[in-house]
């Protein structure tokens, strides 16, 4: 059976791998649960407990796996797919996924494994990539996508100091693309993301064009450089509140 299902089963893989119908699946399904064979990790999903592992907590080595079959049409994203796009070097317990299904509550706790949880629209579903855990296919934010989404809500990269940290990594890529930023940007239509993007750009060394497209597209109204922060000062060129501390270049014009 764990051979056929790999790493999750259901009572569907049961039922094709034995050959006995749903309400036979289902009660030995509830007999390997019962003899601490299995646990369960979704509704009518279940994974193999390692005998080495019998009275510990988390039973998944790789808790990937099962982001397409708990959160449906979902992805990967923030500072997790920060850690592995290689934007950054800290290392972030919890997992970040984004899902276009319907969500009670943000935080997700399955056997000692934390998922956190953000709703997009179905239209928003975009720049993904496809990794393979073992046999199973997981979506994952490229790094663009990874960028625009932290730029859109730093609280979803570890902070705008982060953030930043991330885009100066990202700039330093092979495959960097600012056109591919921009085109994220408009595509996701968060206007705070240019305020947030050209504002950072125009403190890094030769990304003065990459400040300038974000400034052509700059929306009415003024945001937060980060929501979770005090911003008491803003920068009437980047219409952004920022930070008391925030280091700024002189050419900036800012107000209290």
């Amino acid at each position: 059976m764990l051979r056929e299902a790999n790493k999750l089963i259901r009572v569907e893989d049961v039922m094709g791998t034995l050959g006995v119908d749903r309400k036979t699946a289902a009660k030995t399904l509830a007999r390997w649960y019962s003899q601490r064979w299995l646990q369960r990790v979704g509704h009518g999903l279940y994974t193999a407990i390692p005998l080495d592992a019998r009275a510990m907590e988390q039973v998944l080595d790789d808790p990937w796996i099962l982001v397409p079959s708990l959160f449906e049409t979902a992805y990967i994203g923030g500072w997790t797919a920060a850690e592995y796009w290689d934007l950054t070097e800290q290392i972030f317990r919890d997992i970040l996924v984004f899902t276009t299904k319907p969500i009670r509550k943000r935080r997700h706790d399955v056997h000692g494994i934390t998922f956190l949880l953000r709703k997009i629209a179905a239209q928003d579903f975009f720049g993904t990539r496809s990794v393979w855990r073992g046999q199973i296919k997981v979506q994952i934010s490229d790094t663009h996508r990874t960028m625009i989404d932290m730029l859109a809500d730093p609280a979803v990269g570890g902070g705008i100091r982060h953030v930043t940290d991330c885009l100066t990594a990202y700039l330093r890529l092979k495959d960097a693309n600012t056109k591919t930023l921009i085109e994220y940007g408009e595509r996701l239509g968060n206007g705070a993301v240019f305020k947030r993007l050209g504002f950072i750009a125009e403190t890094l060394a030769d990304q003065q064009s990459l400040a300038d497209m974000c400034r052509s597209r700059l929306t009415k109204g003024n945001a937060k450089l980060d929501p979770n922060q005090d911003c008491p000062r803003l920068v009437t060129a980047w219409r952004l509140w920022i930070p008391e501390t925030w280091t700024r270049p002189q050419s900036q014009k800012d107000k209290s």
